[in-house]
């Protein structure tokens, strides 16, 4: 099974919206259209998704900002998960990202998820010790 990776096209916004939810990414505090259009406007080259016969069945929206690179919104259709597609998509993402000149990839996982934590551990991530932190600055209206 070979995974099509290319960066997001316009089109592709229902679809990715659709895979957040099914992956269970998508939270009140955030809308998830907002945020395409947000990562579309900046590095949209670094907005991934995965494609298997046509269908959108992965993503990853990647950054740099010339010290850190960034991974969010990682996302494998539950269906089709443990073949090789999320590794792959982030193989992909860090590859555009050491292109850049990118030393280190960091990421946030909600502590509670468990799986995905020991994803990233088969693929080379380790726990940093430090404390996230955020603030807000925009607050999203979902849209129903």
């Amino acid at each position: 099974m070979e995974l099509h990776i290319r960066p997001v096209r316009a089109g592709d916004e229902e679809a990715l919206v659709s895979l957040w939810h099914r992956c269970g990414l998508v939270r009140p505090q955030n809308d998830p259209h907002a945020d395409i259009r947000r990562k579309r406007a900046v590095q949209p080259d670094l907005f991934l998704v995965g494609e298997l016969n046509g269908s959108i069945v992965a993503s990853v929206m990647a950054g740099y900002e010339g010290h850190r690179g960034w991974l969010n919104y990682l996302a494998v259709d539950p269906r089709l998960r443990r073949q090789g597609l999320g590794r792959a998509i982030v193989s992909d993402a860090e590859r555009r990202l050491l292109a850049l000149g990118c030393p280190k990839v960091n990421l946030q996982i909600r502590t509670s998820n468990h799986e995905v934590v020991e994803f990233y551990r088969r693929i080379g991530y380790s726990v940093d010790e430090v404390i996230g932190m955020g603030k807000r600055l925009m607050v999203d209206a979902p849209k129903s």
